[in-house]
């Protein structure tokens, strides 16, 4: 397993070793004492799988402290491109946001950071979403930022009012307005 950060502390890449061949494939999607050889002490509480079609956008999603998430996401049918915001004040990459294209073919995976929020717009005609979180969700810790927010400006590859996106995400408020308890380091 290749674990590679990201310009965003924290935010990683993790490629697995898929071993192929005329029967198909295998890989280990995750490892705990691999992790922690890493550095990378956390325990998964919950599963959650999303299944959405062309041009959905979700997100973007986060749980305020205490019950910020760290999450491990990675696609199981289809591709989608995957963005993280930092929203961790004092942190050197506060308010920057990162993306990248995962996919069931090139089976990377991004750890996604307590303090970050998440989302992800399909890029393929259909795509399974499948990810771990180290924390339940917690609905009133439950808060979000427009995915649209002109002053974060993520490139999705498409005009926002193409993009299906929920009513609830669609009013989002933009980061500047956003709830946020997250310190860098204190996290």
């Amino acid at each position: 397993m290749k674990i590679t950060e990201t310009d965003i502390p924290g935010l990683l890449v993790i490629e697995p070793k898929v071993f192929e061949d005329d029967r198909g494939y295998f890989y280990e999607s995750y490892n705990e004492r691999v992790f922690a050889e890493h550095g990378l002490d956390m325990r998964f509480v919950q599963d959650n799988e999303s299944r959405s079609g062309r041009d959905v956008i979700r997100g973007l999603h986060y749980q305020l402290a205490p019950h910020a998430q760290a999450k491990l996401i990675r696609v199981l049918e289809g591709a989608i491109f995957d963005v993280a915001v930092d929203m961790r004040r004092n942190s050197p990459t506060y308010k920057r946001w990162s993306g990248i294209e995962i996919s069931a073919v090139n089976r990377l995976q991004v750890l996604v950071p307590k303090g970050c929020a998440h989302g992800f717009r399909v890029v393929s005609t259909t795509a399974t979403v499948f990810y771990k979180c180290d924390e339940f969700y917690h609905p009133r810790s439950e808060r979000g930022i427009l995915f649209s927010d002109k002053a974060l400006g993520i490139d999705w590859g498409i005009e926002p009012g193409i993009a299906v996106v929920s009513e609830k995400d669609r009013k989002a408020p933009v980061f500047a307005d956003a709830d946020n308890n997250f310190i860098f380091d204190q996290i």
